[in-house]
């Protein structure tokens, strides 16, 4: 088995002092460029890995960030971790997932024992864990640095990023009322969720404001996977009165009342228009392909991490931009050219 460079043999090929190398790798400041261009090419040319365990020694930290999450959509989970792993090998450090239940009386005893077990440096929290008062108390009791993605409630505390979610599920409502439908079902998330809330929010102003009466028995809830909105689509869709359109608070919700439509002999979009909201794989893989908000969770993942790890970020609070995505799961309402 091939012997493992050392930080000593780093600091020889680039002239430098092994202290100096190891500014470099933690990303120090006061460090020259040419300094650090030596050192970065001494570590690719002998393939130096530096030993987390021998740097928290060293410095009295792990160089390991925690990311909790729980949420039903493999898509929103995926790109969440990927965003913050990324962002988290820049600077030098791991991430380690936890999922958890939101639901269970164990979540704070669940997060405090792997950030304890661990002596993580930090965390990223993702709604709805966001959403827990105790968890941020023990957060806050331990001293650990934080940064919410998406936070929900109190959001005077802390660092955070976000959309909004409100604006968005607006923007798509006025999407498909301009298509001219009226009767526009809406499939939220749990109510328990922040995030639901905003948008069903969202659906509400906009109709308020192209004078369409609210009529709560075309809101119906799901729990974000694909199976509810399956459900709640049979239940809008069964009426003797029926929407021309479907708005689904979440792109597996929308794909779920897609199958049920085909299913029931609907055609989409000529009888009837769907959206979701996400953009996921999911909402360009179905057909017809899904009208949908494109969230920038990635982005969203990677923000948070640089908030956590950067040393020259001086914002504290990001709201990111979301974008509509129009596709063929939508059209004019029945009737209208």
């Amino acid at each position: 088995m091939a012997r493992r460079p050392t930080i000593k043999e780093v600091s020889k090929l680039a002239g430098v002092s092994f202290k100096t190398v190891s500014r470099v790798l933690n990303n120090e400041r006061n460090v020259s460029d040419e300094t650090r261009r030596r050192v970065e090419q001494a570590v690719a040319q002998l393939n130096f890995r530096p030993s987390l365990a021998a740097r928290a020694l060293a410095g009295r930290k792990s160089f390991q960030i925690g990311l909790l999450y729980d949420n039903p959509s493999a898509y929103y989970v995926y790109h969440l971790l990927a965003g913050a792993q990324a962002r988290c090998a820049v600077h030098g450090h791991r991430l380690l997932s936890q999922p958890v239940d939101c639901t269970s009386g164990t979540l704070v005893s669940d997060a405090t024992a792997l950030i304890d077990e661990t002596h993580l440096d930090g965390v990223i929290i993702s709604p709805p864990v966001t959403e827990s008062v105790a968890l941020l108390d023990a957060l806050d009791q331990r001293g650990l640095p934080y940064v919410r993605v998406e936070p929900g409630i109190q959001p005077e505390r802390g660092r955070w990023v976000t959309i909004d979610d409100d604006a968005a599920a607006r923007e798509l409502t006025k999407h498909l009322i301009g298509q001219g439908h009226r009767a526009i079902g809406f499939i939220g998330g749990p109510e328990s969720h922040v995030s639901s809330r905003e948008r069903l929010a969202g659906y509400r102003v906009a109709l308020e404001q192209a004078g369409i009466a609210f009529d709560p028995a075309l809101v119906v809830r799901g729990d974000y996977s694909l199976s509810s909105g399956r459900v709640a689509a049979r239940s809008l869709l069964a009426r003797d009165s029926r929407p021309s359109a479907i708005f689904a608070a979440n792109d597996d919700m929308a794909a779920g009342a897609l199958a049920t439509a085909h299913a029931m002999g609907i055609d989409v979009p000529d009888a009837l228009s769907i959206a979701g909201f996400d953009d996921s794989d999911l909402a360009a893989a179905v057909w017809p392909p899904l009208t949908t908000v494109r969230q920038p969770v990635r982005e969203l993942a990677a923000a948070a991490a640089e908030l956590l790890l950067g040393s020259d970020v001086k914002e504290t609070r990001l709201t990111l931009a979301v974008e509509l995505v129009v596709r063929a799961s939508t059209g004019p309402a029945p009737g209208e050219t």
